[in-house]
């Protein structure tokens, strides 16, 4: 069968569930990948009320969904970055609560725990989320950055996260990095820092999204072919490179959707990844997991863009073939 297709709602935390339910399901999705913030999943809600994880089962069963997995990326965020107050906005209060930094990096720690039991009590195996890092800010190496610098900001990672992971594998669930700038991995050469720094514990892995790498000139099936084991989720979302001679890919200080930015995100189908590669990538590495579209396209309309990106995917997925093509005629 195709893979499962799903909505990633965190562009949709503005809906309450009970309005954006039916309308994935117009749309023509299998299932929601569920957020956790606005009302759409509530990590201490899910701990606290032995029924609040039927009742979200019930509610997207009412419409004919499924959840397949849960997504943390805003607390995971703060649990390696050096914490400034853009975190407050994305952060729950109980998480940055005074603000210091380590306080604020030590609860979102606890919160990802409490993400990985709130996920086995919904019956998902996977959490997608960020990490956060401590050497994003020194990506461009000037004032000098050592090697020694870049070391201490991974053992900085291994350091947070796996006590988190131990407390993943103790309930069964698996964390989902999404390969990311302003994340401790955010191409090849970093992915495979992080999975070393963890000594390949198989708790980490990723949720890949092929936008990120594109627009940074990365090969998204190059990074299938390297973690071919690694790959635990999959968004669709799309990007286009739109330099121009004037601009770069570093974004200018400009908003998303400015149209002087290097690039943007585009509606899946609508920019620049080649899908049909990566479907075979999939394929040949026996991706079995949803494909989960997250929608971003700040020239587009997001209805309209989450029903025509989920005809998309239903047009793009494919299964891989059992046999050669050619085993017709092999004599008998």
């Amino acid at each position: 069968m195709p893979r499962p297709l799903t909505l990633f709602t965190g562009q949709w935390a503005d809906l309450p569930l009970a309005s954006l339910a039916p309308m994935a399901k117009s749309f023509g999705y299998d299932g929601l990948e569920l957020a956790c913030w606005g009302d759409h999943f509530e990590v201490d809600k899910a701990l606290a009320d032995p029924g609040y994880c039927q009742s979200r089962h019930d509610l997207l069963g009412k419409h004919g969904l499924k959840v397949y997995a849960i997504s943390n990326h805003l607390v995971g965020q703060a649990v390696c970055d050096p914490i400034d107050p853009r975190h407050k906005a994305i952060l729950p209060g109980r998480v940055w609560g005074d603000g210091q930094p380590e306080g604020v990096r030590r609860r979102a720690a606890e919160e990802m725990v409490n993400t990985a039991k709130a996920a086995a009590r919904l019956g998902v195996k996977v959490v997608n989320g960020f990490t956060g890092s401590s050497i994003w800010h020194q990506l461009y190496f000037f004032p000098p950055t050592s090697q020694a610098d870049v070391d201490a900001g991974y053992k900085d990672f291994a350091d947070r996260w796996n006590p988190i992971l131990d407390e993943f594998d103790k309930v069964g669930v698996r964390f989902a990095l999404e390969v990311h700038p302003s994340e401790i991995a955010y191409d090849l050469h970093t992915a495979r820092r992080a999975l070393e720094a963890l000594n390949h514990r198989p708790a980490f892995g990723f949720n890949f999204d092929p936008s990120h790498l594109h627009w940074q000139f990365v090969d998204p099936v190059a990074f299938i072919n390297a973690f071919p084991d690694r790959i635990y989720h999959c968004h669709v979302k799309d990007a286009a490179r739109t330099l121009d001679g004037t601009s770069g890919v570093l974004g200018s200080h400009l908003s998303f959707g400015d149209h002087r930015r290097g690039w943007d995100f585009r509606s899946p189908g609508r920019g620049e990844v080649d899908f049909e590669a990566i479907i075979r990538a999939l394929n040949r590495v026996r991706y079995a997991g949803p494909l989960s579209v997250e929608w971003e396209d700040s020239g587009m309309e997001r209805t309209h863009g989450a029903k025509e990106a989920a005809a998309f995917v239903r047009r793009l997925d494919f299964e891989a073939n059992a046999a050669a093509f050619d085993a017709a005629f092999e004599k008998r």
